[in-house]
């Protein structure tokens, strides 16, 4: 069944067009046809808001299997969370990490 679904969407979803899954920030992606290779499907990885849509235009775009365990093996690298702490300090705040109102419509 999830095969089925899958090859549907492929075959008749827009290009660039995003699937939910019920795993909170894991979609599925429609890519389009790029010079010699067909349409394809790709996990995309994007932090949902509190809706379940996707917080950014575009996350994390996984092609195949081989791409997870490559990144996860980056991702284990104990070192990027020290980095990413540091790069906080060093940028600037954005609105919504100051505490400021955010309308929401």
């Amino acid at each position: 069944m999830a095969e089925e679904k899958l090859a549907s969407f492929l075959k008749d979803g827009k290009d660039w067009a995003r699937m939910k899954t019920n795993l909170p920030g894991v979609f599925i992606l429609k890519l389009p046809s790029y010079k010699n290779n067909p349409p394809r499907l790709a996990v995309e990885i994007n932090p949902p808001d509190k809706l379940g849509n996707p917080k950014k235009k575009r996350g994390l775009i996984l092609r195949s299997s081989q791409e997870l365990e490559e990144f996860s093996k980056i991702f284990q690298f104990e070192k990027i969370s020290s980095l990413l702490k540091t790069i906080d300090k060093v940028n600037p705040q954005t609105k919504s990490e100051t505490g400021e109102e955010v309308f929401e419509v």
